[in-house]
C-alpha cells in the first residue's frame, strides 16, 4: 500500500458562505485545496470522511498533488476540523505543573470529563462570555483526533487509532467548575467553550507528539508555556484508557490536558472579559486566535 504523506485538512467555507467544504492547507498558513471539488464524491463532514478510512485519505493525497483546485487563503474562512464529532473527551489534571500550581496530588489514574459538541467554534470564531459567569478562564490543550474505531485498546496500538492532531482551547467558567456544586460539565460546556483548528495535521507531519512547544496568550501577553513533553498520561495510556469505557469511532476528540498558567491561579486570579483576545498555539499544528465578546 502506498505511504499516505502528511497533510493539513481542514474545513471552510468559500467566498458569499457558502456550505462548509472538505480542503486542505497546502503549507502550515497557505493557500487551501478545495478537496470538495477536487473529489466530489467525498462527503462533506469531516466525521464521515474519517469514516471512508485510508481510501479517503488517499483521495485527500491525490488532491494535494495535484495542481489543481487552489484557493487564496484570504477568500477562505477556516472552520473547526471536525465539527459534529460523536464525543469531544477530555481529560484533567494531566500535567504536573499545573497540579502543583493548584496544590493538588498528581493524579495516578486519569481523570476524564466531556464537553458536548455544541461548544465547538472554529480557529478564528468569538468565544460568547455567558452571562452566567463571572470567571471565564483559558486552557491551551493539544487534541487528537480518532481515525479508526476501537474498544479495549492496547497501549501499543492506541495511535494507529489517531488520525491527526488539532489545537483547542478548554474554555472554562471556573464558578461553576469549582464552586455552584463543582458542576464540572457545566463549567466546560457552554455553547463556543472549545475553539479549535486551524487544521487536522496528520500524525505523519509530527515529529514527536510528545515533544512539542504548547503556549497561550492573553491581549499578547504569554500566560502558558510549556511542552507536550510534560503530559502526566500521555496518548496511548490516555487512548487506551477511555476505550475500556466508550468505543472510540472516527472524528472522536481526545483534549489531552492543559499546562501551568491558567487564569484561576494567577495571584491575584485573573479572568477573561469581553473585548479580550486568547491566542492558542502549538507548535508544528499551528495558531488559534478568538475574540471574547
Amino acid at each position: 500500500m502506498r505511504l499516505l504523506r502528511a497533510m493539513r485538512l481542514v474545513r471552510f467555507r468559500g467566498a458569499g458562505g457558502a456550505e462548509p467544504r472538505l480542503g486542505l492547507e497546502e503549507t502550515a498558513g497557505g493557500n487551501v485545496v478545495d478537496l470538495s471539488a477536487a473529489e466530489p464524491a467525498l462527503p462533506r463532514s469531516m466525521r464521515a470522511f474519517l469514516e471512508s478510512g485510508q481510501s479517503g485519505l488517499a483521495a485527500a493525497q491525490r488532491a494535494l498533488e495535484s495542481s489543481q483546485h487552489r484557493l487564496p487563503r484570504e477568500t477562505v474562512r477556516l472552520l473547526a476540523p471536525v465539527g459534529d464529532p460523536e464525543k469531544v473527551i477530555c481529560v484533567g489534571l494531566n500535567y504536573c505543573d499545573h497540579c502543583l500550581e493548584q496544590n493538588v496530588k498528581i493524579p495516578r489514574e486519569p481523570i476524564i470529563f466531556n464537553k458536548f459538541p455544541s461548544t465547538i467554534i472554529g480557529p478564528f470564531d468569538d468565544i460568547v462570555h455567558p452571562e452566567e459567569s463571572s470567571e471565564v478562564d483559558w486552557e491551551v490543550e493539544l487534541a487528537a483526533v480518532i481515525g479508526k474505531k476501537g474498544r479495549h485498546i492496547e497501549e501499543s496500538s492506541a495511535l494507529d487509532h489517531v488520525v491527526g492532531f488539532t489545537v483547542a482551547n478548554d474554555v472554562s467558567a471556573r464558578d461553576w467548575q469549582m464552586r455552584n456544586g463543582r458542576q464540572w460539565l457545566l463549567g466546560k460546556t457552554f455553547d463556543t467553550f472549545c475553539p479549535l483548528g486551524p487544521a487536522l495535521v496528520t500524525k505523519e507531519a509530527v515529529a514527536d507528539v510528545h515533544n512539542l512547544r504548547i503556549r497561550c496568550s492573553v491581549n499578547g501577553q504569554l500566560m502558558q508555556d510549556s511542552s507536550t513533553s510534560q503530559l502526566i498520561f500521555r496518548l496511548p495510556k490516555l487512548i487506551s484508557w477511555v476505550s475500556r469505557f466508550v468505543t472510540l469511532v472516527p472524528g472522536d476528540i481526545l483534549l489531552t490536558g492543559t499546562p501551568p498558567g491558567v487564569g484561576a491561579f494567577q495571584k491575584p486570579p485573573v479572568f477573561l472579559k469581553r473585548g479580550d483576545e486568547v491566542q492558542c498555539e502549538i507548535e508544528e499544528l499551528g495558531t488559534i486566535c478568538n475574540k471574547v465578546v
